[in-house]
């Protein structure tokens, strides 16, 4: 099913997950996709490497994923390092794989990396490539805080409806403040773009590892958030984990209540909080 045809259906989860590196890490996944298949989410997505780091293992677990469980997979594309010729041939691969939906994404080349920066720069011209290959249901990023490379936030809301515009909806980086999330809706709509946007959901269970990732991407980590996770510190991991799956539990309803078109959960390829909070949420399976 294409993701557009599903959104239209009305709110939904979906769950995002990576390639695997090792063995260990193959039974990890295999365990999450068999935890959370039985919540029945509308699709499911593969991350990329940077670089096209993990070309091979991103196209097989999207193509297993179909194959093993019938849920609909989404892969994720970046453009960075790739020549034309390379990005069409894997598209390609795909659309005779009978994988129907793709987020086209700009990517960043892999740290101290000599690889050439590749043909394409912007997410809207691999839109453009995806489109010329096949009938595709495609996504793109959105940063609702906005992308910590952008020059101003006007600039970044200009380029995100720009891409948006050309493809069929937008998953946004996690954030933790519902406004955020509205905001960059608002503004987009004020630039005539009100394609679905949906929601990325990161539970904040391990308060070093969500303020590194956090860092990282740019999004403001909430002083209020950080004080209720410091405080349940010294009762355990277990208290910790409680308190992020409870606040990430208000910030979806708010975000559902709001309008937003459904949730799609960053698993890390777990699946003990994403179940918890859909349990939470009252999703039907």
């Amino acid at each position: 099913m294409k993701i557009a045809e599903a959104l239209r259906a009305g709110p939904c989860c979906s769950f995002e997950f990576f390639p695997p590196r090792s063995e260990e890490g193959e039974r990890v996944l295999a365990e999450a996709i068999r935890e959370l298949a039985p919540l029945s989410p509308a699709y499911v997505s593969v991350t990329y490497g940077a670089g096209g780091s993990t070309r091979e293992r991103t196209h097989d677990l999207v193509v297993q994923i179909l194959a093993d469980t019938g849920i609909t997979p989404m892969a994720h594309l970046t453009c960075a390092c790739h020549t034309r010729a390379e990005l069409v041939d894997i598209v390609t691969r795909y659309r005779d794989a009978g994988i129907e939906n793709i987020l086209a994404l700009g990517g960043d080349p892999p740290v101290d990396s000599d690889l050439p920066p590749g043909e394409l720069t912007y997410a809207s011209e691999l839109v453009e490539l995806i489109r010329g290959v096949g009938d595709f249901s495609i996504g793109v990023a959105a940063h609702p805080e906005p992308h910590p490379h952008s020059p101003s936030l006007e600039e970044d809301r200009r380029r995100t409806a720009e891409k948006l515009a050309a493809a069929d909806f937008a998953i946004t980086q996690f954030f933790f403040d519902a406004r955020h999330y509205f905001g960059l809706v608002e503004d987009l709509r004020a630039l005539g773009v009100d394609k679905p946007v949906i929601p990325g959901i990161m539970p904040a269970t391990s308060i070093r590892s969500i303020t590194r990732m956090a860092e990282l991407q740019g999004s403001e980590f909430p002083t209020d958030l950080a004080a209720k996770l410091e405080a349940a510190e010294p009762d355990g991991p277990e208290a910790v984990h409680a308190v992020g799956v409870a606040e990430a539990t208000r910030l979806c309803r708010e975000l559902l209540d709001g309008g937003a078109p459904g949730l799609h959960f960053f698993t890390l390829n777990r699946s003990t909080a994403t179940r918890e909070i859909h349990a939470a949420l009252g999703f039907e399976a």
